[in-house]
């Protein structure tokens, strides 16, 4: 006999009801959370890569600045990680998207680190910080304020209502959730398991949208319905962008263990830092940052060659793999949402006659897939990325191949949290 889910009594229209108060109030705090920690990146950006370099009459998109600013980002981010109190909490390295709440006493430091990591160039993403971040503020709030919530439930609702507020639609979180609500024991529906996250999801999305809009504004220019040749060639492009994407995971577990030689985080974030300038200085301006903004200026850009874009795929996925493996904090989503966009321009530009989305779409999908490994979520950064849903018929055929190719490969997860505590 199954046990009935947490939180959720015999009268389940009314449990629902009275949750959904909680509920919208953890998307609406987690969206409110992550502006300001994103704002906040964006003010020090500005004051990183524009007023100080202009103030010194030095070329922000020159060498020697990239490198610099990003070899002292990551001496600034060990050193917080080394004496900050709480350490900047785990390495997120070592940690998928979610897990147990953080003490608040980690809070501080880990949003210093990932402000500093989001405005000073590091390839790396808001979304596991930022959750790690809502889910300890969450959760001592919902203990003090709403006791009877359970636990394990505040932690869903806050990753809910994040990826809603992320992305800028309950979608994603639908989507994400559709898979653990189906393996959930009890009694009800799925859609009863998945009410209250796309409650969260949903006032989480609407008060991002409202202030500022989705952190993915990349689409694609509209190119009409796809043809045969365009899913087919889907369909190859796909599977190869994500063995493209498993090179990267399988670099990523050596370098990890290689930074991790070092000991102290002083010393491999401050390594990683100048592997990341010099990575910075081969491919441009344009692979720096998370990569969400970089990738819409990619897509709009004036159509560079397939030997610029494959340099820009591989320096992008090269920085996303040091700047996961030497102690940053952050997530891996955008950078590999940029690294797709890339790949899939280049396999565009080998083959013209296809069409433009099909190629990005069907790559995005390919890379999202071996770095978060997770086919829904996949699919939906696949398809908003053109912002067309008439591709979803293809890129649903796409990830049949893709698939395949990573079901059985390591994850991008290290096997230890080497970076969480100082040596």
């Amino acid at each position: 006999m199954t046990e009935p889910e947490p939180g959720l009594g015999q009268n389940r229209i009314r449990t629902l009801a009275v949750l959904s108060v909680p509920a919208v109030l953890i998307g609406v705090v987690s969206a409110l959370i992550l502006f300001a920690l994103d704002e906040l990146s964006r003010q020090l950006q500005d004051l990183l890569w524009d007023v100080l370099p202009h103030a010194a009459g030095i070329d922000p998109d020159g060498g020697w600045w990239i490198f610099g600013m990003l070899t002292a980002t990551g001496l600034a981010v060990g050193l917080m990680v080394r004496y900050l109190p709480g350490h900047a909490g785990p390495d997120s390295a070592a940690a998928e998207l979610g897990g147990s709440a953080l003490p608040l006493k980690v809070v501080p430091s880990l949003a210093a680190v990932a402000v500093l990591g989001l405005a000073g160039g590091v390839s790396l993403g808001p979304e596991n910080p930022i959750i790690a971040i809502n889910t300890a503020v969450l959760t001592a709030l919902l203990a003090r304020f709403f006791r009877r919530v359970p636990a394990r439930l505040v932690l869903g609702l806050t990753m809910a209502g994040t990826v809603g507020a992320l992305f800028g639609t309950p979608v994603a979180a639908a989507l994400l959730f559709t898979g653990m609500a189906g393996a959930m024991a009890g009694p009800g529906a799925l859609f009863d398991k998945l009410f209250l996250p796309l409650v969260s999801a949903g006032a989480g999305a609407a008060v991002m949208t409202t202030l500022g809009g989705t952190m993915l504004p990349a689409s694609i220019p509209e190119a009409g319905s796809p043809g045969g040749w365009d899913v087919l060639a889907a369909m190859a492009i796909a599977p190869l962008a994500a063995a493209f994407g498993l090179a990267g995971v399988l670099a990523f577990r050596w370098a990890h263990r290689q930074f991790r030689r070092l000991r102290s985080p002083v010393l491999f974030t401050t390594l990683g830092g100048a592997l990341l300038g010099l990575l910075g200085v081969l491919g441009g301006p344009l692979t720096l940052f998370k990569g969400a903004e970089e990738s819409e200026e990619l897509l709009h850009g004036q159509g560079e060659s397939f030997s610029t874009l494959a340099v820009l795929a591989a320096v992008k996925l090269a920085a996303l793999v040091v700047a996961a493996a030497a102690g940053f904090r952050g997530g891996r989503i955008f950078p590999a949402v940029f690294v797709g966009v890339a790949f899939g321009l280049a396999a565009g530009a080998l083959l013209p006659d296809i069409r433009a989305d099909a190629a990005v779409s069907a790559a995005v999908l390919g890379v999202v897939l071996a770095i978060a490994r997770d086919g829904w979520l996949a699919l939906f950064i696949a398809v908003v990325i053109t912002g067309d849903v008439t591709v979803s018929a293809m890129l649903c055929l796409a990830i049949l191949p893709a698939w395949l190719v990573v079901t059985h490969a390591p994850h991008m997860v290290a096997e230890d949290d080497g970076g969480a505590r100082p040596a």
